[in-house]
């Protein structure tokens, strides 16, 4: 593994993009994590970053806290995660399909796929990376704190489709990167001196995951997807803002007091599962791959075992894209998706081996899109050999669920899914 780059993400919060990501995006950040790296390893290590995330958080201006409801209590994370309510869910070897696509005619080609292959389920965005619910909803408080958009024209028709040709539903949540409802309730996002809304240098715009009322926005959204016929709710984005602890001190915003980011996250997650458990639908939860192998990402909140301990189901993005040089042994990781994908497997399995019965299904998310972005020299073009290599990593590691992301749901053809 570099440790550089280990150093550099756990320093700077997790810098890199979390799932699913544009690759404008990815290429954004990678550019700059390659120009900083070299400075960051002289001066930061993964405890002086943990330690100046504690400072930071402590110094973050507050207006009055949110009502501990959510969180249950201040011991949350202690009590016994809740069963699997699927236990006999099919293994799930999936592909991503955006709202446009589940709403238009790419529908025909991708559930194509799925009937002559042995992919058995869709990931479908139900609220989007921009923080529109993709569908018309007659959910009064949800219209009112978000933005339904019918990018699929007819949700019923579309659950009634899925359910005829077998495949397993998963509604896609991105929860704390959210344009719509940071715009529309400022309060529940990141305030400016100025009094306007924090957004980053790509212009989107995050609520806070201290606030319960975010909490309750995201898990009701979920529910109603149960309601229509998901078996499976996948919450993305379940974190605080790449780098937040460099901005912490100078935003308001509401916090808990006595919780940290990483507990707030986690606490949130535990919520989730507390709600949709019994509902019978599986939870599960995207998580950066390199979380695996480092320490916690105190500045962005995530802490891989605490999450996982409290979902049925973990998706590590193991793109191997997004790994350096140095990870694994591996001078091009982008290159070698086999060795790429078996180490990230050994550290994930290492990580969470120690939860035992509480350890979650790992389900990756795993490539199927040509990385062009690292230059030449540095990438190859991905196709049938490329994914297979990273299936055949999997399953060496035990791991036998897989989902592929591709951006434009332009999957590979010909590719055996059992290899």
């Amino acid at each position: 593994m570099n440790i550089t780059w280990a150093i550099l993400m756990v320093a700077l919060g997790g810098v890199g993009v979390q799932h699913p990501a544009h690759d404008a995006e990815v290429a954004s950040v990678l550019k700059s994590a390659t120009n900083t790296a070299v400075a960051v390893s002289q001066t930061v290590t993964p405890e002086a970053s943990a330690s100046a995330a504690g400072t930071a958080i402590a110094a973050g201006s507050a207006t009055s806290a949110p009502s501990a409801s959510p969180a249950a209590s201040p011991d949350a994370g202690s009590a016994a995660p809740l069963p699997d309510p699927q236990p006999d869910a099919p293994k799930v070897k999936g592909i991503y399909v955006t709202a446009y696509s589940a709403g238009g005619s790419r529908m025909d080609t991708l559930m194509d796929l799925i009937d002559k292959t042995e992919l058995n389920a869709m990931v479908i965005d139900i609220k989007d990376d921009a923080g529109y619910i993709t569908y018309k909803t007659d959910n009064a408080e949800l219209q009112k704190l978000g933005k339904p958009q019918p990018f699929i024209g007819d949700i019923n028709k579309l659950m009634e489709r899925l359910k005829k040709h077998d495949v397993y539903p998963i509604a896609r949540i991105v929860v704390f990167k959210d344009t719509v409802l940071a715009k529309k309730n400022p309060e529940l996002s990141f305030v400016k001196s100025d009094g306007s809304v924090w957004s980053n240098s790509k212009g989107d715009s995050f609520v806070n995951p201290y606030n319960e009322t975010v909490w309750k926005y995201n898990v009701d959204i979920a529910k109603e997807a149960v309601k229509l016929g998901f078996k499976e709710i996948q919450f993305d984005y379940v974190r605080f803002p790449e780098g937040f602890e460099k901005r912490a001190d100078s935003l308001k915003y509401t916090k808990v007091p006595g919780k940290s980011r990483v507990d707030i996250v986690g606490d949130f997650v535990k919520y989730a599962k507390q709600e949709l458990n019994p509902l019978g639908v599986r939870v599960s939860v995207d998580i950066f791959g390199y979380a695996a192998s480092v320490p916690a990402a105190e500045g962005i909140g995530q802490d891989f075992v605490k999450i996982s301990k409290n979902v049925d189901v973990i998706s590590p993005m193991v793109y191997p894209s997004h790994y350096t040089t140095g990870w694994f042994n591996v001078k091009d990781p982008d290159k070698n998706p086999y060795a790429t994908i078996k180490g990230s497997m050994v550290d994930t399995h290492k990580k969470l081996d120690p939860l035992g019965s509480y350890k979650p299904t790992i389900r990756p998310w795993i490539q199927d899109f040509t990385a062009s972005w690292l230059g030449s020299g540095h990438y190859v073009k991905y196709g049938k050999q490329q994914v297979e290599d990273q299936i055949r990593a999997l399953k060496e590691e035990n791991v036998d669920e897989f989902l592929l992301w591709n951006a434009n749901n332009r999957y590979s053809a010909g590719v055996d899914y059992e290899k």
